[in-house]
C-alpha cells in the first residue's frame, strides 16, 4: 500500500468536506441558540431597568416566536425563489439587525418588536438550514446532517448561557445582546462560501453546476449522476402545496404528522427550562449569580447529550431514542414537580433540582430536540415538501410561543410543582404518541418513504 493510499484510509477529504459544510449551515441553529440563552440570561436585568408585568415579561420572551411564526411561512416561498443558500444569508443579516436592536432598546415595546425581528431571522433560517442539509447530504448520513443544526443549537444556549455569566457581574443585559449578533456575523460569512443545493439548481434547470457540485461532495461520477435522475424524478411532480393538501388524504396524513411531532418537541418544555432556568432556580431559593452558574452548567449537559443524538440516530434509528428521552423527561419532570412540592429549603434538594433539571436537558437533546427536525424532513413527499415543512416549522413556534407564553402565568396559578407535573404528564402521553402514529425510517430513501405514504400505508409503517 502507498503512503498515499494510507493518508486516504485516515483522511477522506469528500467526507471532511460535507462535515464542514454542514457544520457552517448549521450554524443557523447556533444563532438560535445564542438567542435563546441571552434572554434567559437578560430578563432578570431588563426587569430591574422597566419593571415590565408578569405578561409584559412573557411577551419580551415570546415576540422571537411570533417573528419565527412570521419567518417560516415566508422561508418556503423565499428558499424555493432565492435559493437554500441566500436564504439563509438573508436570514444572517436580519438577526444581525434584531440583535443589535435589542441592544439599544429604549422600552418594553422597543424590545418587543427587536425581538420579533430577530425572530423572523430564527423562523426563517430553521426552516431553510435543515431542508439545505438534507439536500446535501447522503441516505446514510442524513440524519446526523440533520441533527447537527439542533446540536449547534444546543452550543448556542451553552455559549450564551456563559456570556450570560460573564455579564451577569455587572447587570449588563445590553452586553449580551450585542454578543449575540457575533454569530450571526460568523454565520453570515461561512454562508457565503457554501455550495448551492444541488436539488435547488435542478429545479432551476442548472443541471451541469448540480452535477459538478455532487461531483465534489459524493466523489463518485455515478453516484452523482444516479443522485441526479432521482432529482429530475423528483421534481417532475410539481410542488403543489395546499391544493395537494386539499385533495390528497395521503398528504394530509404527513401534513398532520409534522404539526404533531412539532407540538410534541415544545409540549415536552425545554424551552420553559432554556428560557426560565434562573426563574425555576429562583423558586429553589438559588441567589442571582447561582442561578445563572447553575444555568450555564445545565447549557453544557444540553449540548453534550445532543452529540448522542448525533451518534445514535442512524445506528439506533429514531423510534428507540424518542422512548428513551420522552421517559427519562417525563421521570426527571415528575422529580422536580415533588422536590418543589417540599420546598426545596435545604441544600441538598436543591442540587438534586439542579441534577434533575440537567437530566431532564439531557433527555430532550438525545431524543425530541433533533429528531423532530429529522422525521419532519423525511416524511414529506416531494410534491407537497416545502409546504409539508414549513407548517412543520410554522407549528413549532406557534407551540414555542404558547408554552413561553403561558409559563409565568402557569406557575403563578397553579404553582411551581403543579406545572411540572403537568409537563410530566405530557412527556408520559408523548411515549404513547411515538408508538402510535411515528414511523422509523432509519435507513430507508426518501423516494421509498414517500413511495408508501402515498400507497397507503400506515404512519407507524412508513419505515422499516
Amino acid at each position: 500500500m502507498s503512503d498515499d493510499d494510507e493518508d486516504t484510509s485516515f483522511f477522506d477529504p469528500t467526507k471532511f468536506k460535507i462535515l464542514a459544510i454542514g457544520v457552517v449551515a448549521a450554524l443557523a441553529g447556533l444563532m438560535s441558540g445564542i438567542d435563546i440563552g441571552v434572554v434567559s440570561g437578560a430578563l432578570d436585568f431588563f426587569s430591574r431597568e422597566f419593571h415590565p408585568s408578569t405578561m409584559a415579561l412573557s411577551w419580551v420572551v415570546s415576540a422571537m416566536m411570533a417573528g419565527a411564526a412570521i419567518g417560516s411561512v415566508s422561508a418556503s416561498t423565499l428558499a424555493h425563489k432565492i435559493g437554500r443558500k441566500r436564504a439563509l444569508i438573508c436570514g444572517a443579516s436580519v438577526f444581525v439587525i434584531g440583535a443589535a436592536g435589542c441592544a439599544i432598546s429604549w422600552s418594553i415595546s422597543s424590545m418587543i418588536c427587536f425581538r420579533v425581528v430577530m425572530g423572523y431571522a430564527v423562523g426563517l433560517s430553521a426552516f431553510t438550514a435543515p431542508l439545505y442539509l438534507s439536500e446535501i447530504a447522503s441516505e446514510d448520513t442524513r440524519g446526523a446532517m440533520i441533527s447537527t443544526y439542533q446540536l449547534m443549537l444546543t452550543v448556542g444556549i451553552f455559549i450564551a448561557f456563559l456570556a450570560d455569566t460573564f455579564f451577569s457581574y455587572r447587570g449588563n443585559w445590553r452586553g449580551m445582546f450585542w454578543f449575540a449578533s457575533a454569530p450571526a456575523v460568523l454565520f453570515f460569512v461561512g454562508v457565503l462560501f457554501l455550495p448551492y443545493s444541488p436539488h435547488w439548481l435542478v429545479m432551476k434547470g442548472r443541471h451541469k453546476e448540480a452535477r459538478r457540485i455532487l461531483l465534489d461532495l459524493r466523489n463518485d461520477p455515478l453516484e452523482a449522476a444516479k443522485e441526479i435522475q432521482a432529482i429530475r424524478a423528483q421534481l417532475e411532480t410539481k410542488q403543489e402545496g395546499f391544493s395537494l393538501l386539499k385533495r390528497n388524504k395521503n398528504f394530509r396524513r404527513s401534513v398532520l404528522l409534522g404539526i404533531v411531532l412539532q407540538a410534541m418537541q415544545q409540549l415536552a418544555g425545554i424551552n420553559i427550562v432554556m428560557f426560565y432556568a434562573p426563574k425555576i432556580l429562583h423558586a429553589a431559593h438559588f441567589d442571582t449569580h447561582s442561578q445563572v452558574w447553575c444555568t450555564a452548567i445545565i447549557g453544557l449537559v444540553n449540548m453534550l447529550a445532543t452529540f448522542v443524538a448525533v451518534g445514535l440516530v442512524d445506528r439506533w434509528g429514531r423510534k428507540p431514542i424518542l422512548y428513551v428521552g420522552f421517559a427519562v423527561m417525563a421521570l426527571a419532570m415528575g422529580a422536580l414537580a415533588g422536590l418543589l412540592n417540599e420546598g426545596m429549603t435545604e441544600q441538598a434538594s436543591q442540587m438534586m433540582a439542579v441534577f434533575v433539571l440537567m437530566i431532564f436537558c439531557a433527555g430532550h437533546a438525545m431524543s425530541a430536540g433533533p429528531l423532530m427536525w429529522v422525521l419532519c424532513a423525511e416524511i414529506q413527499p416531494i410534491q407537497g415538501r416545502d409546504f409539508g415543512m414549513s407548517i412543520s416549522t410554522l407549528t413549532n413556534w406557534l407551540a414555542n410561543m404558547g408554552v413561553s407564553v403561558s409559563f409565568l402565568p402557569l406557575m403563578e396559578f397553579f404553582g411551581a410543582a403543579g406545572t411540572f407535573w403537568l409537563l410530566a404528564v405530557l412527556n408520559f402521553l408523548f411515549i404513547g404518541l411515538t408508538y402510535l402514529y411515528v414511523p422509523e425510517t432509519k435507513g430507508m430513501s426518501l423516494a421509498k418513504i414517500e413511495e408508501r405514504l402515498m400507497s397507503g400505508v400506515k404512519l407507524r409503517n412508513l419505515g422499516r
